[in-house]
């Protein structure tokens, strides 16, 4: 029996910048991988340069789309859009935007996610922690759908109407892009007498605070996560910090991605996103 993973998501690209070598891994090893895509990033910025004009944004969701089926083909997997409405980042003091995805109630909001876990059946599913990685108000909300839909999937008393229950069995929050991964990438830099860009973004991020219960070998496929997300070419800039760093030193040093088993409790760790997992 095939096992099946489910990556769950904000937008269009966060696929590809948290955890897509994991996800091209497994896919590779025959493993159903399916993203699930909450809203089509009608609501995001071009943070690409090249690409901030009046075209692109007047074309954007549907091109945020195109991108998101590039990046997938890329990865090797299949995706999903949930049909949910970009919140977009609210100003101080204003309002989400009425019947956004952040602003739904979360039975409404949860509905199709529950769906197409009792559709898709997954083993394993991946979201964010409760930050949602950064304070963007869909990252929130994609994780606390993501947790109600977990739980009610099984429940047959429970959103009534969305297919049979399943319920998958473990649940993981993503860890990838910690200060710690890009601490060691800045000191491995130095340390080969390279110049780290890093610098800059070291003095941005917090502590981490997620423990890492699960380390997943993926260095095979890092030249695949990055062309899914350079597929995304309205949202990246290739000038980002990211970019400037030797891949030969990031396989050295940091071979995996990194996650923390919210369900169940773990007892040892894990270096496969599958230990445990029954068919």
């Amino acid at each position: 029996m095939t096992f099946r993973l489910l990556s769950v998501h904000a937008h269009p690209d966060d696929e590809s910048s948290k955890g897509a070598a994991t996800l091209a891994r497994y896919a590779a090893e025959g493993v159903d991988v399916l993203v699930a895509t909450c809203t089509g990033g009608e609501r995001g910025d071009v943070l690409n340069p090249a690409l901030d004009t009046a075209e692109t944004w007047a074309d954007l969701p549907a091109i945020r789309r195109r991108e998101m089926a590039a990046a997938a083909e890329i990865l090797g997997v299949r995706q999903r859009f949930l049909g949910l409405v970009d919140s977009g980042i609210p100003g101080p003091g204003e309002p989400l935007p009425e019947g956004c995805f952040a602003a739904l109630p979360l039975p409404e909001a949860a509905a199709p996610l529950v769906a197409l876990i009792r559709e898709f059946r997954p083993h394993v599913v991946i979201t964010y922690d409760e930050t949602g990685g950064y304070p963007h108000p869909d990252h929130i909300r994609t994780h606390e759908v993501t947790l109600e839909a977990f739980t009610a999937a099984a429940d047959p008393t429970r959103y009534p109407g969305c297919g049979s229950p399943w319920r998958p069995q473990k649940l993981y929050y993503q860890a990838t892009l910690s200060r710690a991964w890009f601490q060691a990438i800045h000191e491995a830099t130095l340390a080969a007498g390279q110049e780290s860009s890093m610098t800059e973004v070291l003095a941005e991020l917090p502590p981490d605070k997620l423990p890492i219960t699960t380390r997943v070998r993926c260095e095979a496929y890092f030249a695949t996560r990055d062309r899914a997300l350079l597929a995304h070419a309205t949202q990246v800039d290739p000038a980002h910090p990211f970019f400037a760093h030797s891949r030969e030193i990031e396989r050295q040093v940091w071979p995996h991605e990194d996650y923390h088993l919210a369900h169940p409790t773990p007892t040892t760790p894990e270096a496969d996103l599958f230990t445990g997992v029954t068919p």
